[in-house]
């Protein structure tokens, strides 16, 4: 299993940094890639270096997208970034995102008629008015898997880690995480 995480400025940190650090322990190979510069820097002023540029990435199983502000808008407003979810999604690819940048898969246009969440940001009734929107802290349908921000983070990667078929409840207790279903 080899995802690609796409990060670009404005990306939230912790959102990032919890997901790709628990796929990472759960022994996913998750690349970095940046659609700018090699150096991404967060929208709280962290910045990371990425594994590789947008020119670079090899093939995926899927993607992650972090949320955060202007981050999720970058990624949205970059068509390549848009041209891949779609690709994938009609490959049959796992596609996930918390936060605000669910909201690129609603730009995609693969949302209608299925669930999804997001962060409860102002334009959801407009921005997911094709998609069956729950307040869960993770939401999955089929290989779309979407949740909710920085709080559901854990959640979301333990989550994503057990969908993609590894061992997430010995990788939660050995954190000292206890999932909750809501």
């Amino acid at each position: 299993m080899k995802l690609a995480c796409l990060l670009a400025d404005g990306f939230e940190e912790t959102e990032m940094i919890t997901v790709v650090d628990l796929l990472r322990r759960a022994k996913i190979d998750v690349d970095l890639v940046s659609i700018g510069d090699l150096k991404v820097t967060g929208s709280h002023g962290i910045a990371v270096l990425a594994d590789k540029l947008w020119e670079d990435m090899d093939a995926y199983d899927g993607l992650f997208l972090p949320g955060g502000q202007p981050g999720s808008t970058n990624l949205g407003n970059d068509e390549r970034v848009i041209d891949l979810i779609q690709k994938y999604n009609q490959e049959g690819k796992w596609l996930s995102a918390i936060c605000a940048a669910p909201s690129v898969f609603a730009k995609a246009e693969i949302i209608k008629g299925r669930r999804i969440t997001s962060y409860p940001m102002s334009n959801i009734d407009e921005l997911f008015k094709e998609a069956i929107y729950a307040e869960d802290f993770v939401v999955q349908d089929g290989k779309l898997i979407t949740s909710r921000g920085v709080g559901t983070a854990q959640h979301f990667g333990l989550h994503l880690v057990e969908a993609l078929g590894y061992d997430a409840k010995t990788l939660s207790d050995s954190i000292l995480f206890t999932l909750v279903n809501k």
